[in-house]
């Protein structure tokens, strides 16, 4: 048991935030709406926050990147404190985190939520040649804006967009650029000229079934080359080669290219991979209804981060935040848990072209879970203006303030 004296004497909080990104600042805002009084911290080293969704559009030319930014300060809820530092380790046996500046920061209840680390190094030759040599990527707010030069600038050849063998943030985003870039060249007067290569390390171009076959015929329309279990394990910049293993056969082919966007590998913090609060995957290992981890039943874990078997997305975020904050404030008054469950609602707007989008809603088992009232593997220009100005709205207006 913690006395009065050690509490005084030590960093505890009643919730511990680990991670500013969109699950931690959403947690954090929502607890703070229920009570202000709540004793509640966030651990975060970051200046920045991005909304993230936003890089497909600034890729494809449509926004400035900076429309996707805000400072971390200006989004921590009033009264939250804040640890500008990086998490190193938990002993949640000892209800405790230590981070990488050796601060011991105690809780009685723990949120884990530092998002996905992008291993650019996983494939040969990608760490430090992204914005060069052709090689583009939206997953890199210090390079989106490469995407967008290299596209425009395209005068014909060989365009390449991969989808690593990993989880990633948003499944459909490898291919959003893509068909944005077939529109940018016919617009350019080069498509005549190009060949679009989508090589996935996927099976399918999507993994609901109602959703892929709406894409399968975009694809078809726009006349792009689809090649499935195809990884890319090595670039070579300088020479514009890039090199493919198939993952059936274990062949390696090597392909020639004038431009490449690029999806890097992405897993979980090392920091969280090394901790016993991770399963044998590297993810934070808890219940998919309950986001309670499945040892400790003081720690929650929601986004990129848990092991959730969901689509990586904001728009899982804002199903699962309600879950964990009802689990947590029925706790904090003493009972068990609530009845509040995560039934793996996911979402992904795949834009199809620079006024249409294919609105996909899905939760666990891959089944559709749709909200609107209309055919929703259907491309449409509303859907499309909802991505482009509702969402962000919803994002910053709602989300980040609790209110969603």
């Amino acid at each position: 048991m913690i006395n009065a004296e050690e509490v005084y004497q030590m960093n505890f909080h009643e919730v511990l935030v680990v991670g500013g990104g969109t699950a931690g600042i959403t947690v954090a805002s929502r607890l703070k709406r229920i009570s202000e009084y709540i004793d509640l911290a966030i651990i975060d080293p970051a200046d920045n926050h991005y909304y993230q969704p936003l890089w497909t559009l600034v890729g494809g030319g449509v926004v400035d990147k900076e429309a996707s930014q805000r400072s971390e300060a200006s989004l921590i809820p009033k009264g939250v404190k804040w640890y500008k530092e990086s998490a190193e380790s938990f002993k949640p046996e000892e209800n405790k985190v230590t981070t990488s500046e050796g601060t011991e920061i105690r809780y009685k209840y723990l949120v884990v939520c530092p998002g996905l680390q992008l291993d650019w190094d996983k494939i040969e030759g990608l760490d430090g040649n992204v914005g060069k040599y052709g090689i583009c990527s939206n997953y890199s707010y210090d390079h989106v804006d490469y995407t967008w030069e290299t596209i425009r600038s395209f005068q014909g050849g060989r365009a390449i967009f991969t989808h690593p063998n990993s989880p990633i943030k948003c499944g459909g985003a490898p291919q959003k650029i893509m068909y944005l870039a077939d529109e940018a060249f016919r617009e350019q007067g080069v498509r005549d000229q190009a060949e679009i290569h989508f090589k996935s390390a996927n099976g399918t171009v999507f993994q609901v079934k109602k959703y892929a076959d709406a894409l399968d015929d975009v694809i078809d329309r726009k006349q792009i080359r689809a090649d499935y279990n195809k990884d890319l394990i090595k670039i070579d910049g300088p020479n514009k080669k890039a090199v493919f293993k198939d993952l059936n056969s274990g062949d390696e082919e090597t392909v020639d290219y004038d431009m490449i966007h690029v999806v890097p590998y992405m897993s979980a913090p090392d920091f969280i991979k090394r901790s016993s609060l991770s399963n044998a995957d590297g993810w934070v290992d808890v219940d998919p209804h309950t986001l309670q981890h499945n040892e400790y039943k003081n720690v929650f874990s929601l986004g990129d981060v848990s092991s959730a078997p969901t689509s990586k997305t904001g728009a899982a975020v804002r199903k699962q935040a309600p879950v964990v904050v009802s689990h947590i404030k029925s706790m904090l008054k003493g009972g068990e848990q609530s009845s509040r469950r995560y039934d793996g609602y996911t979402s992904c707007p795949l834009v199809t072209g620079y006024n249409s989008l294919i609105m996909a809603e899905f939760k666990y088992d891959n089944v559709p879970a749709e909200t609107f009232p209309v055919n929703q593997a259907k491309e449409r220009k509303s859907m499309y203006m909802m991505k482009k100005f509702g969402l962000p709205a919803m994002y910053w207006h709602g989300m980040m303030k609790g209110r969603m």
